[in-house]
């Protein structure tokens, strides 16, 4: 029984990547969509970068809450999943820097999980379930 798991896991490895990509993709969507969706409350993030000593705390606010839903959107689909990567990983390397120094293990947690779900999805890409498996039958 233990072998037939196994070798049934085994052979649908390369699926193991839509998991991370949905609930990384899922949760950057998430945190960032009452921002998109409300201009009072990017001014509340705004407020709160400034406190944190960002230069330009709008402009921060916007860029990070915009590049943060569009590549939540993009790990879904499994389009530019490293492009998308590479600028997730920057946006929570600043996030940890500035916001979460000093900050509890438990209240960093997610920043430290979406960096490391976007490390994960820099180095292994998007093989399957993708935009251009599904449309183009493609694989990247």
């Amino acid at each position: 029984m233990f072998k037939r798991v196994t070798k049934f896991l085994e052979s649908n490895q390369k699926y193991s990547e839509v998991f991370i990509r949905a609930i990384i993709g899922f949760h950057l969507i998430y945190g960032t969509q009452d921002n998109v969706f409300s201009w009072e409350r990017m001014l509340e993030f705004s407020e709160f970068l400034a406190s944190f000593g960002f230069p330009i705390p709008l402009v921060s606010a916007v860029a990070s809450v915009y590049a943060q839903f569009i590549c939540g959107i993009l790990f879904i689909i499994g389009y530019q999943v490293r492009i998308s990567a590479v600028i997730m990983i920057c946006n929570f390397i600043i996030a940890l820097l500035m916001v979460h120094t000093g900050d509890t293990y438990p209240g960093a947690f997610p920043a430290i999980m979406m960096l490391a779900g976007s490390l994960y999805l820099l180095f292994n890409g998007s093989k399957v379930l993708n935009v251009n498996t599904l449309f183009f039958k493609k694989e990247l």
